[in-house]
């Protein structure tokens, strides 16, 4: 929830900005103030502590307080910590598992599962399924290639930024784009979504929320993960960026029933003699 509004923060109003800066500076506090005490502490109104609350994808006061309450209990065992020069291998190791284990916890709080729902009704309606990525969610886009295309329609993951825009431009409405950023502000890939909407293409993002690369989407798997470092933040945004497009990946397959999984079998079964026993 903290790396969420963290995140929004540059697309609240001024007002709602005087809340969220509350909250990030108390958040323990502010679990137990009620929506009055709040809006005193941030003086505002409290119908402004609702919109804040309902952009940053709240229903109220009530499920924000829940989702902030969930946030601390899971940074209680599980906490984002930099690593140091001074690390030895056991304290670094720790360090880094412990982050990514916050990690995969934040998603499973703050993941919207209406979304990942509407994601898997747009693979199946679509013909063919393009991910694009540059960077370290270039590396993601070519993973998910590996996992989707085996999944009964033809995947490509492009990476190089002058491709993804020729590709983008010669989709159709049959075609789905499925595009990773960590900050959702890579002008080359606006760019390339910007074409495949133009041409018809129906666009998930996995990405930031209210970041300029979501609005732009049909719909968005928000990944929100907190960055304590510029050094080390790939670590974290593509374990959370991997993890949300294999849960992607299960769902279809789980409901693309027994015709899924004889598909799957084969893929298997045409590779099963590269191995020795």
């Amino acid at each position: 929830m903290l790396g969420k509004i963290k995140s929004a923060e540059a697309t609240l109003s001024r007002s709602e900005r005087k809340v969220a800066d509350q909250v990030l500076q108390n958040p323990e506090k502010i679990v137990e103030a009620s929506i009055q005490q709040l809006a005193k502490m941030a003086t505002v109104s409290e119908p402004t502590v609702v919109r804040f609350c309902r952009a940053i994808g709240c229903n109220g006061y009530h499920d924000f307080k829940l989702r902030l309450a969930r946030s601390i209990a899971s940074q209680d065992t599980f906490f984002f910590r930099d690593v140091t020069a001074a690390d030895n291998s056991r304290e670094l190791s720790e360090k880094l598992i412990d982050s990514a284990i916050a990690s995969m916890q934040h998603i499973r709080n703050e993941l919207d599962y209406q979304a990942i729902d509407r994601a898997i009704e747009m693979y199946c309606s679509a013909e063919r399924v393009e991910f694009y990525g540059s960077g370290g969610s270039g590396l993601v886009a070519e993973d998910a290639q590996l996992k989707f295309f085996r999944l009964g329609k033809p995947a490509i993951a492009y990476v190089d930024p002058h491709v993804q825009k020729a590709a983008a431009s010669l989709l159709d409405k049959n075609s789905l784009v499925v595009v990773i950023s960590y900050t959702g502000k890579n002008r080359d890939v606006i760019e390339a979504v910007e074409l495949a909407r133009h041409a018809g293409a129906t666009v998930i993002s996995v990405t930031r929320t209210s970041s300029p690369l979501s609005q732009l989407s049909h719909i968005n798997l928000n990944v929100d993960v907190n960055e304590d470092s510029d050094t080390f933040s790939p670590l974290k945004s593509r374990l959370a960026q991997m993890m949300v497009l294999d849960i992607l990946a299960v769902g279809i397959a789980l409901k693309g029933g027994d015709s899924m999984m004889d598909q799957l079998a084969l893929a298997t079964a045409a590779i099963a003699d590269k191995f020795v026993e």
